[in-house]
């Protein structure tokens, strides 16, 4: 049985949605966030007191990019995934990685020194800094959405970067952080939204 550890807001929604979308049998562990300071028994089972936590059998993973590739692999049949002989290939495997590199993790310096840390350690200087340039990367998504008028990043097909890119669009707007999103993002987002996986992992 597949375990997750996951709370709501974090990157684990990422696995919860892949886990709906090939309607896979998982058992979720929910964990108080941040799991240092209000679940310190979580350490235990991973020592980061990171979210997400996957496990599978004997198989430990920590990173939510990586649980979704691994998933996919295993259990879905890379049916998500776009083919290395894909000519799409390489956009693919770029915008799965830029939802979290060039999005997510940018966003989560702004929340860290906006919300997150006391108030005499919050930064608002550093948080503007990140949020401009989460906003520039906005803009080379819009962009991209635009030119091709396709309902996903891939084409027509739905895939894990949607997963990865979405997420860190969902939290955005969870935190009003979304001025920058255009006509385009804000489409995409409500198709991907509208999906009834996301919309069964949203409520978990």
């Amino acid at each position: 049985m597949i375990t997750l550890y996951h709370s709501v807001g974090t990157r684990s929604m990422r696995c919860v949605w892949l886990l709906e979308e090939l309607q896979l049998d998982y058992k979720l562990e929910s964990v108080d966030f941040p799991p240092r300071l209000k679940t310190p028994n979580f350490l235990t089972v991973n020592p980061l007191g990171t979210l997400p936590y996957l496990i599978d059998g004997d198989v430990r993973m920590s990173e939510s990019c990586a649980i979704l590739e691994y998933l996919s692999a295993k259990y879905g049949e890379r049916k998500l995934e776009i083919s290395a002989q894909d000519a799409g290939y390489a956009d693919y495997l770029n915008w799965l990685y830029f939802g979290e590199c060039s999005l997510a993790m940018l966003q989560s310096i702004v929340l860290r020194y906006t919300y997150f840390v006391p108030k005499d350690q919050r930064l608002p200087e550093v948080a503007q800094y990140y949020q401009a340039m989460v906003d520039e990367r906005l803009v080379l998504l819009s962009r991209w959405l635009s030119e091709r008028s396709t309902e996903y990043l891939c084409g027509d097909q739905f895939t894990l970067a949607d997963i990865s890119v979405a997420y860190a669009l969902i939290l955005m707007r969870h935190f009003k952080l979304d001025q920058g999103f255009s006509d385009d993002i804000q489409d995409y987002l409500a198709r991907l939204s509208s999906r009834p996986a996301f919309q069964r992992a949203s409520v978990k």
